[in-house]
């Protein structure tokens, strides 16, 4: 800094992604500004050196509470709620001003709280987006948009993006079609990118694909997000797709990572066999469960002995990850036995 001040003495130029102070843009964010800014804002955590720096004085109570106290109290307030989708929203709004904290507390306190913010509370707050909905959280992307997709990817404040959890909404969970309102799933698999990969928050981005919905209930719901219209089909949803895959890669640069979320399978399968070549591209559904499926597997077969092709294995229905998973055991015993993928699969049946 100019006129021999300390570069370190409110350590701005020493925060990392890990622990950042001030937002550096074209100006210093601060004072009401810096408190509104969930990426940011550090709560009553703020210390005495930085609220004299940052012109916080007096915006706060004069006590210092450290994170830690902050964790603890949160907590107390959550565990207050008997209703789980009480538990989520109160998560949500600390996500919406205070991602620090929310964070450590997801960090910390994983096995209680991951239920709360994935499976399988968020499919009831998926099915009530549109009543509990405060703040966006990621991109919506409808048929409004067409033609103007690679700028409204520009609207997003984070220039630097290293993967996209995209949904169109059509399968949530075992829901069914909640349309817009399936966000709740791109954001909630986001949070467990940070909370369990480590991936800082500001280098990912939850998408929607908005093409409708053929849900009667939310179509004559006021509260419904988005288009009241019956689910675009054919050409129409398939050159909005393709508007936003080629938009990607412009924005955001090859090594981008796009990751499919609850897609019908009729569009799924073919969605993965057009883009799986051309981008850094993958469907949870499909091939991600049938990972972990396959791995599993292979790991009791180190206490059962012998090999995948001794066993027949059933299955109970026929979609995304059922599929996934079949094909992924046959391909795996023809890599071990060498025979045709056709034959292997007539070890494996699916029953619906």
């Amino acid at each position: 800094m100019a006129g021999g001040v300390d570069d370190d003495e409110y350590g701005e130029d020493s925060a990392t992604v890990d622990q950042p102070i001030t937002p550096w843009t074209i100006s210093v964010a601060s004072g009401y500004s810096l408190m509104r800014d969930s990426r940011h804002n550090k709560g009553l955590a703020f210390t005495e050196k930085e609220r004299d720096a940052h012109y916080l004085r007096g915006l706060l109570p004069p006590v210092v509470l450290s994170q830690e106290l902050q964790e603890k109290k949160m907590m107390n307030i959550i565990r207050q709620y008997t209703v789980p989708l009480h538990r989520y929203m109160a998560m949500i709004d600390l996500q919406e001003r205070n991602e620090r904290l929310f964070y450590k507390l997801l960090v910390n306190n994983v096995e209680e709280l991951l239920p709360i913010v994935y499976t399988p509370t968020f499919g009831e707050a998926c099915q009530k987006f549109g009543s509990i909905f405060k703040h966006p959280q990621g991109l919506y992307i409808s048929l409004k948009e067409k033609g103007k997709i690679l700028e409204i990817l520009k609207n997003w404040t984070e220039r630097t993006v290293q993967v996209i959890v995209v949904t169109d909404g059509e399968r949530i969970l075992g829901l069914g079609d909640l349309g817009c309102q399936g966000m709740g799933i791109p954001v909630g698999k986001l949070s467990l990118y940070t909370a369990l990969g480590g991936v800082c928050p500001s280098l990912c981005l939850p998408v929607t694909i908005g093409v409708g919905t053929n849900n009667e209930k939310l179509l004559n719901d006021e509260f419904y997000m988005g288009l009241r219209q019956k689910r675009a089909t054919g050409k129409e949803y398939a050159d909005l797709l393709q508007e936003f895959m080629c938009a990607i890669k412009p924005n955001y640069g090859e090594k981008i990572l796009i990751q499919l979320e609850d897609f019908a399978n009729h569009n799924a399968f073919e969605l993965l066999a057009r883009y799986s070549s051309t981008h850094l591209f993958f469907n949870d559904d499909i091939q991600g469960t049938a990972a972990v499926v396959l791995a599993g597997l292979l790991s009791a077969l180190r206490l059962l002995g012998g090999t995948l092709a001794d066993h027949t294995f059933l299955f109970l229905g026929a979609g995304e990850a059922g599929t996934g998973i079949a094909d992924l055991i046959a391909l795996e015993i023809s890599e071990q036995n060498g025979k045709p993928i056709e034959e292997n699969r007539k070890k494996i049946w699916l029953v619906d």
